[in-house]
């Protein structure tokens, strides 16, 4: 069973229940058919020399939240507080992870994920924008590859860090934002997935009109299939639906 919050639209919890704790906004735009755990981090303020005592199960420390898939793009919302108190202890928020599944069939095993990240740090060179939005750019990709003996069609879902001219990085997703410009602002970050797939590994797959050929390698039952210069000798794939194909995607 998940443990925590389902979270339907935006979600907000209080902090330590003292007044004048700072609070900001966390927001995660999840494509079409992405489910999202989302755990908030909290460790003892610079300076602070108490330590938090050792736990199984319970973390007080440590804030999770579950979003489930959703057939459309959406948005999450989460109203944190910036610092706590556990048992004593002062303690700010030093990160944010990410852990996300999506869908590429229909099947209950045909799920991909990835993760990110993003570090709360006491100083960050650079000011948040005027409209108080910082945001966080990743975009995922499906990398597709054969298993088994009849060479079906799986699929790895890679995602990278984008610039904010929205060029790929080789990087995972994530970054950092500075504790003190967050009170009040939102911190928002954005997935998007590529239109086009890639083979998960080199030297495999050869691109032909309509998608990409399998390499026959060694054999058809050669399961590794490396191309090693030969390009004209392929072997038929298994696509999801069943069906026995000589091109991915369009199964030409």
């Amino acid at each position: 069973m998940k443990v925590g919050l389902l979270v339907v639209g935006g979600v907000g919890f209080s902090g330590c229940t003292g007044k004048g704790v700072e609070h900001f906004t966390l927001e995660v735009d999840l494509p079409p058919q992405f489910e999202l755990k989302t755990a908030a981090n909290y460790r003892p303020a610079t300076g602070e020399t108490c330590v938090l005592p050792r736990r199984r199960g319970k973390r007080p420390e440590r804030k999770v939240f579950f979003t489930d898939y959703k057939p459309a793009a959406s948005r999450v919302s989460y109203d944190l507080p910036l610092t706590e108190t556990v048992e004593g202890c002062p303690l700010v928020l030093r990160s944010l992870e990410f852990d996300f599944y999506a869908k590429w069939g229909r099947r209950s095993t045909d799920v991909g994920g990835n993760f990110a990240s993003i570090s709360i740090q006491d100083r960050v060179e650079g000011e948040l924008p005027e409209l108080g939005i910082q945001k966080v750019l990743g975009q995922c990709r499906w990398h597709f590859r054969t298993v088994g003996p009849l060479h079906a069609i799986r699929k790895l879902l890679i995602c990278n860090s984008l610039d904010s001219m929205g060029v790929l990085r080789k990087s995972r997703v994530g970054g950092v934002a500075q504790r003190s410009q967050l009170a009040g602002k939102k911190l928002r970050l954005v997935l998007s997935v590529s239109k086009d797939e890639l083979p998960a590994f080199d030297d495999r797959w050869i691109a032909v009109p309509g998608g990409w050929k399998r390499c026959r390698g060694k054999s058809f039952e050669d399961l590794y299939g490396y191309c090693a210069g030969n390009y004209t000798d392929f072997k038929p794939i298994k696509m999801p639906d069943g069906r026995v194909c000589e091109v991915y995607p369009t199964c030409q």
